[in-house]
């Protein structure tokens, strides 16, 4: 652990510089919101039960559901990790701010209208300071639940500590989980123990447990220090705003973003063409890494918030054209080349050189066990075997369903895991059969038996790299420069870097450069 953090402090350090940004400025915008909803439920009779109840209907939306919406409408990164995190972060501010006031005494209100105080005067004068310290309950609350959304955000690519949690499961590498848990747990710690200085500083005096035994010296300094930290407070959150929006500004006039999905063929692929395209022309690369399955990337994509990534064949043809006729390699790629141009002017380079066709996996005691060799074999006992494919794998037209028509099996049970946790229950024995990418690492890391797809069920998933047709002629340095890779890249060395990412716990964007350098690319 300690070594882990000594050779990549400065990443974790920056992590946790954007996971604070997202943090502060959600919470600071829940505040504006939610403050003078608040207010105005506590002053207009009969808008509570239906502004309360639908900040609870929001809080009880899944946090990834709600962020895999928000993708067509604010793309992928900041801006809809900000938003989700505001949402969620509204219901304990609106109901500590409407609760506290609407607990104050009217015997209070008689006596402030009675000096002649009008409503607005009694509103900021009087209610707002004797309900501060319940308000701030709530802001602290929304602060530390705000450490753990932003967490969950990494998967749509806005970065934080979440990004080395999920790199963590992905990859098996606790070390790298830790990294990301241990300093989530203590931010959310440290801004707990900050905002409670805060509902300190900014707390009327007369409100203290010991106001009587203080002398008025005494009280004119705690009122100075007061409105020293809440002008430092005030100016440490406006540097926060700043830095936010002004980070998000692009330093160079040639620009383009390149994503990835969440699994570390991706990242490693990704790496590698960005390492490329700036070590060959003056673009400056936004690497969006680990975005999620498909749908997610690819709406990025046809959203603009990416230029470009890497997809697969076999993907396009039965996942996004929703195809299922049976055609050769070479009319696959004509036909998805075609409809994609017209129905979305995106322009498909040719293949990278490797298959990372789906496969299906076992242990070689199971496969040793039941004599199987093919998928044709799997189905005579599929009966007998528990399978756990991944989430996308489930739903896919060419998935699971697909395959088990086609072979007629019948599995014991189906429990899907997600990425490499399916792994690590197939060698524990928690299920018999996993769905695997031709390419994986993992797969001779624990000595698995793939079965041959005898009924050629899977199609041909050849990577290619998928962008926008302006893109290549915004930059048509740019062409030539991805043509480079063209078929480089075959199956065993895509392996080779899956299993170095994966068992050697190396950083794909070091694996892409060492990659690169080796082959003489750059």
């Amino acid at each position: 652990m300690l070594e882990y953090v000594k050779y990549n402090y400065l990443e974790i350090i920056r992590l946790i510089i954007e996971h604070l940004q997202i943090t502060v400025l959600a919470v600071l915008i829940a505040i504006l919101i939610g403050v003078p909803l608040g207010i105005f439920i506590s002053y207009v009779k009969g808008v509570g039960p239906r502004i309360l109840g639908m900040a609870n209907i929001i809080q009880a939306i899944p946090s990834l559901a709600l962020l895999g919406f928000l993708i067509p409408f604010l793309g992928i990164g900041f801006k809809p990790a900000v938003f989700m995190v505001v949402v969620y972060s509204l219901l304990p501010i609106i109901k500590n701010t409407a609760a506290s006031l609407g607990n104050i005494s009217s015997d209070i209100e008689e006596a402030a209208t009675g000096v002649g105080l009008t409503p607005f005067q009694i509103l900021y004068k009087v209610k707002l300071p004797l309900a501060l310290p319940v308000i701030m309950a709530g802001v602290r609350i929304s602060a530390v639940m705000a450490v753990g959304l932003v967490t969950i955000a990494a998967f749509i690519g806005a970065g934080g500590l979440g990004y080395l949690v999920y790199s963590g499961i992905r990859t098996v590498n606790n070390v790298q989980i830790l990294a990301g848990a241990i300093p989530a747990c203590l931010l959310a710690l440290g801004i707990d123990f900050f905002v409670a200085l805060i509902e300190k500083a900014v707390s009327p005096i007369a409100l203290r447990d010991d106001i009587k035994s203080l002398d008025k010296h005494l009280i004119k300094q705690i009122r100075r220090r007061q409105r020293t930290g809440f002008i430092a407070v005030a100016v440490l959150l406006i540097a926060v705003i700043c830095f936010s929006l002004f980070s998000t500004v692009k330093t160079s006039e040639k620009h383009i973003s390149i994503g990835a999905k969440d699994f570390t063929e991706q990242s490693i692929i990704a790496s590698i063409y960005a390492e490329l395209i700036e070590a060959k022309t003056d673009i400056e690369v936004d690497r969006r890494l680990d975005l999620g399955g498909t749908q997610i990337v690819f709406s990025a994509l046809t959203n603009r918030q990416l230029d470009l990534y890497i997809e697969y064949t076999g993907t396009l043809y039965t996942n996004i054209l929703k195809r299922e006729e049976k055609r050769t390699t070479e009319e696959i790629f004509s036909l998805i080349q075609r409809e994609l141009t017209e129905e979305y002017d995106l322009a498909l380079l040719e293949p990278v050189g490797f298959n990372n066709t789906y496969a299906i996996a076992v242990r070689a005691e199971t496969a040793q066990q039941y004599n199987l060799k093919t998928l044709s074999d799997l189905a005579r006992v599929s009966q007998n075997l528990r399978i756990s494919p991944t989430l996308e794998f489930m739903n896919r037209a060419d998935g699971i369903n697909g395959m088990m028509a086609s072979y007629g099996m019948e599995f014991l049970s189906v429990r899907p895991l997600d990425g490499t946790p399916r792994y690590t229950a197939l060698m524990n024995d928690q299920c018999d059969v996993i769905d695997v990418f031709s390419t994986d690492g993992l797969i001779r890391e624990y000595g698995l038996v793939v079965l041959k797809d005898d009924l050629q069920y899977f199609p041909n998933y050849n990577a290619i790299p998928l962008l926008y047709a302006d893109t290549l002629e915004r930059y048509p340095e740019l062409r030539p420069v991805l043509e480079q890779l063209e078929g480089k890249i075959g199956d065993d060395d895509m392996r080779e870097l899956n299993y170095r990412v994966d068992v050697l716990h190396e950083k794909p964007e070091e694996v892409a450069k060492d990659y690169l350098l080796s082959r003489g690319f750059i």
